[in-house]
């Protein structure tokens, strides 16, 4: 039998130091010896198996225990959560996490609460991808701009917030080269600025 400390950061600006603490304390107070450590910077939408974590699985012993800091480190979507477990259950594993308070083995009450919170989690997140899509469809309604704001590459001057001035001033039969020292910006950003409103 070996515990195993599984640690995932799905981004190089994440550190593993707060998931080995909680599991160091963890296994402290409960008199436990984590045996190996697993540690890896990946997204959960990788495939398992270019993941550590689909590596170990296949390692896994009679009785051995994975400890996670939370079940969302192990995978995201409903069906990897559940084949991961199952394949822990199957080899009479473990697996055990920290913040919703888990132990899941071998025995139905396990399987049920598996299966409990991978469905929950799913439906969560196709609610919140629902109301995402929702959100864009009412503002796309409304008439407003989707995506990068008009003029953004003169948005430090908001050459669109002077749009009737730049108007006058080309009307007045001012170069865009003088447009642009008046606006102090570059001619480009000027010529581009007109030929997007079409003057």
């Amino acid at each position: 039998m070996a515990v195993i400390g599984y640690i995932r950061v799905s981004s190089n600006k994440q550190t593993v130091q707060h998931q080995h603490y909680e599991i160091e304390q963890f296994a402290e107070h409960n008199n436990i010896t984590v045996d190996k450590w697993i540690e890896e910077t990946i997204s959960s939408r990788k495939a398992l198996n270019k993941r550590q974590l689909g590596q170990l699985l296949d390692e896994l012993q009679d009785g051995d225990i994975l400890i996670a800091a939370e079940i969302s480190r192990l995978g995201r979507s409903l069906l990897e959560v559940m084949h991961i477990l199952e394949t822990c259950l199957n080899k009479n594993c473990q697996v055990w996490t920290l913040k919703e308070n888990y132990r899941l083995g071998n025995d139905i009450q396990s399987k049920v609460m598996a299966f409990a919170f991978g469905l929950s989690a799913e439906i969560e997140r196709n609610l919140i991808s629902q109301r995402t899509k929702a959100s864009l469809e009412s503002v796309k309604a409304s008439g407003k701009r989707l995506g990068r704001p008009f003029a953004a590459q003169s948005r430090k001057l908001k050459l669109s917030r002077n749009t009737k001035k730049v108007k006058e001033l080309l009307d007045m039969g001012l170069t865009k080269y003088r447009i642009a020292k008046m606006m102090d910006v570059s001619t480009a950003t000027v010529s581009n600025f007109i030929n997007r409103m079409g003057w």
